[in-house]
C-alpha cells in the first residue's frame, strides 16, 4: 500500500475517533415505570439537550430501577459511575439535610405556592444543597401530593393508622410523620414494595395517584385516602464528577433544558392524576376524602420539634410566608 493511501486512511481514522469523542453521553437513572409523566419529562429532557447541543450530548435513560434504589444510584453518582438520577427530596435530605423542609407535612398552602417556591430563591438555593456531597440538583419534577392506601380498612383519621405498619422511604422525616399521625413506619425500597404488601410487611403506603396506578399496588390495597399530607418534590441530579467533566456551554444546555422539561413535566402531571384516579376506581379501589384538618393537628409536634434547629426553623418560616400571588 502506497505512503499515499496509508495516510489517507489514516485520516479517516482519526476523523471517525474524531466524531466518536466529540459525542457527551450522560446515563440517567430511576426506579418509575416508563409510563409516569416524571419519565417523561426526563424524555424530553433528553431531546432538548440533543437538539441543543447538535447531536453531539446525549442522555441514556435506564427506568424502572434497572440500576438499583434511589439512595444506591446517589451513591453511584458520587463515585462517578452514574451521570445523573431522579430521587424524592424525601432521599435526598440523607444527603442534604436542610431539604428535609419539602418532606414537612402542609408546609405548601397549594401547588401554586409550592411551585413558587420551588422556581424562587429558595428552591434554586436548595437545590445545590448537596454539592458538598458531590450531588448537584439541576430542577425539580412535579411529584403530585401523597396519601394513604391500605389493604385491609380505610383511613378516615389518624387513628385508623394506629398500630399499622405503613411503608415510607428512607427519610427521617417521613418517618418522623408516620409515628405523630399513630402508625409505625417502615422504610422499604419501591422495587419491593409490591411483594411486601402481597405479604403482609406492610398494611398500607403514601404516594401520588400515578405512583399507586403504575406500580399495579391498586391490585393489593383497595383504600385510598385523599388527604394529601406531603407534596414532595422529585429531584433532577447530576454526580459532581459528570458535571465537572461538562464544557460551560455544555452545563449551560443542560440547566436550559432542566427548566424547560420542568415545565413540560407540570402539565402533564394534572392529566396524569385524573386518569390514575379514574382507573384504580374502575379497577375496585375505594378513594376516600376525608377532613384533612385532623390530620394536619396530628403533625404539629412534629414541627415543634424543629423550633431548636435555627435553619430549618427559618426555612419553615421563609416557605410559609413565600408571596406567589
Amino acid at each position: 500500500m502506497s505512503k499515499s493511501a496509508i495516510f489517507f486512511l489514516l485520516s479517516l481514522l482519526l476523523v471517525a475517533c474524531g466524531q466518536v469523542n466529540r459525542t457527551t453521553r450522560l446515563k440517567l437513572a430511576h426506579g418509575l415505570d416508563v409510563n409516569h409523566p416524571v419519565h417523561k419529562g426526563m424524555e424530553f429532557l433528553a431531546q432538548r439537550v440533543a437538539e441543543k447541543s447538535g447531536g453531539t450530548m446525549e442522555i441514556e435513560i435506564y427506568a424502572g430501577g434497572q440500576l438499583g434504589s434511589e439512595r444506591q444510584n446517589l451513591e453511584l453518582l458520587q463515585i462517578g459511575s452514574l451521570g445523573m438520577t431522579k430521587v424524592s427530596a424525601s432521599v435526598m435530605e440523607n444527603f442534604a439535610p436542610n431539604l428535609k423542609v419539602f418532606s414537612l407535612p402542609y408546609i405548601f398552602h397549594n401547588k401554586n405556592h409550592s411551585n413558587a417556591v420551588l422556581d424562587g430563591p429558595i428552591g434554586q438555593k436548595l437545590l445545590l444543597e448537596g454539592q458538598d456531597f458531590w450531588l448537584r440538583g439541576l430542577a425539580y419534577f412535579d411529584a403530585g401530593y401523597r396519601s394513604f392506601y391500605t389493604k385491609d380498612k380505610p383511613i378516615q383519621t389518624p387513628a385508623d393508622l394506629k398500630g399499622l405498619k405503613i411503608r415510607v422511604q428512607e427519610s427521617q422525616t417521613s418517618m418522623n410523620m408516620i409515628r405523630a399521625m399513630g402508625g409505625a413506619p417502615t422504610p422499604i425500597s419501591w422495587g419491593e414494595l409490591y411483594t411486601a404488601l402481597q405479604q403482609g410487611v406492610v398494611d398500607g403506603a403514601e404516594n401520588n395517584p400515578p405512583s399507586f396506578f403504575l406500580s399495579r399496588h391498586y391490585e393489593v390495597c383497595k383504600y385510598y385516602t385523599i388527604n394529601e399530607h406531603t407534596s414532595v418534590p422529585d429531584i433532577l441530579v447530576i454526580g459532581t464528577t459528570a458535571w465537572n467533566r461538562l464544557t460551560p456551554e455544555q452545563q449551560t444546555w443542560l440547566e436550559e433544558a432542566s427548566r424547560e422539561a420542568t415545565t413540560y413535566q407540570r402539565t402533564l402531571w394534572q392529566q396524569a392524576e385524573e386518569e390514575a384516579l379514574e382507573a384504580v376506581k374502575a379497577a375496585g379501589v375505594q378513594i376516600l376524602y376525608p377532613d384533612k384538618a385532623p390530620f394536619a393537628e396530628s403533625v404539629i409536634s412534629l414541627y415543634n420539634t424543629y423550633a431548636e434547629d435555627k435553619m430549618i426553623y427559618q426555612l419553615i418560616q421563609d416557605i410559609q410566608n413565600f408571596s406567589y400571588d
